[in-house]
């Protein structure tokens, strides 16, 4: 019980204190509802013991309001963490279609789901680590239809090795969104960075080529299908569609072409999105509307950043991915320090 009190932002001794102001509050109505009844033939009594009924009822309303972590103004009533809370609603739309823009663009560029905008955003917004990772593999569904449909006109999806991810994958996700249900937030933040390193190195060392192709074994095939197991448990750790990892680990691991490795990624990542974002939602982990609203206009912009990954070198295409995550590695670091206990303070001092 501690932990779900804890994931929806309530703590037990919330609710202990809740359950003892029900029963101060029922004690002294009582007391009062015996004086008034000898002295007033039981009118007065019955009239507080009506009175007592009605505290009562809506303490105990309060107490379940607070366990379900909804005691503040949820954003369209999904979830339980509070998106945009200060902030005019127009804003709170605008900065969400405008990181569905940017990620739908980063999507179709570099093969990848958006996660790694998605999640900092919906942070920056109000959101917990953890519903802001569960939105984030929701937005990714809409986003990679649009992508894999550009880079497939094109010829450059692998269809045998995505479905041997994509099965890997979706065991993968329901393990990694099990996890992120009971992981401690600050534990969330600085897997993020970690992830965020591997992929930078990954993109710094590795220049891949425009023209290889997978070579399918029966080990390529179980090494393709135990690969996503592991991408499918940070995809439902992180909200990411696991593209980041995927996209680099095709190319250097399996020999595919740059787009290859995108278009590939793309439609791997699509059962796995779909998996997770049931998953979480049994746990009320996802605001859908927020989600559905960064996907869709991810969705929309996604075939533009397909063209222009056609357009740039792969060694262009892996340097602007690099420094774009060098930015965002940057604030996650701060954000993981500044939840980390004593962390922040000790670093201050020196």
């Amino acid at each position: 019980m501690a932990g779900v009190n804890d994931d929806m932002g309530v703590n037990d001794d919330t609710v202990k204190q809740g359950v003892a102001d029900a029963a101060a509050n029922g004690r002294m109505t009582r007391g009062d509802d015996g004086v008034d009844g000898r002295g007033n033939d039981g009118v007065d009594g019955r009239a507080t013991r009506e009175g007592d009924g009605r505290d009562a009822a809506q303490t105990d309303e309060r107490i379940k309001r607070a366990v379900r972590g909804v005691t503040g103004p949820a954003y369209g009533g999904e979830g339980s963490a509070t998106l945009g809370e200060g902030r005019p609603a127009g804003h709170v739309w605008a900065m969400l279609i405008g990181v569905g823009v940017l990620s739908g663009f980063l999507s179709g560029l570099f093969g990848i789901g958006g996660g790694t905008v998605i999640v900092p955003a919906l942070v920056f917004l109000g959101l917990s680590q953890r519903h802001a990772a569960a939105t984030s593999l929701a937005a990714i569904i809409p986003t990679s239809i649009t992508g894999v449909i550009s880079y497939a006109t094109g010829g450059d999806v692998d269809w045998i090795a995505a479905v041997l991810l994509a099965c890997g994958l979706v065991v993968g996700s329901q393990i990694g969104s099990w996890l992120l249900a009971w992981l401690p937030e600050v534990l969330l933040r600085w897997i993020f960075v970690v992830f965020l390193v591997f992929v930078i190195l990954s993109q710094i060392v590795f220049t891949p080529s425009r023209d290889h192709v997978i070579h399918m074994t029966i080990l390529t095939g179980a090494l393709l299908a135990l690969l996503g197991v592991g991408i499918g448990v940070l995809a439902g750790l992180l909200g990411i569609g696991g593209g980041a990892v995927m996209v680099p680990a095709l190319s250097v691991l399996f020999g595919a072409s740059d787009l290859m490795a995108r278009g590939t990624s793309l439609l791997a990542m699509f059962p796995s999105s779909i998996a997770g974002t049931v998953a979480n939602t049994r746990r009320r982990l996802v605001h859908l509307r927020n989600g559905l609203t960064i996907g869709i206009t991810a969705a929309i912009v996604a075939p533009l950043g397909t063209i222009v990954a056609g357009w740039v070198t792969p060694r262009m295409g892996a340097n602007l991915f690099a420094a774009y995550l060098g930015v965002l590695l940057v604030r996650s670091i701060w954000t993981a320090v500044k939840i980390t206990p004593g962390l922040r303070e000790r670093l201050l001092r020196r």
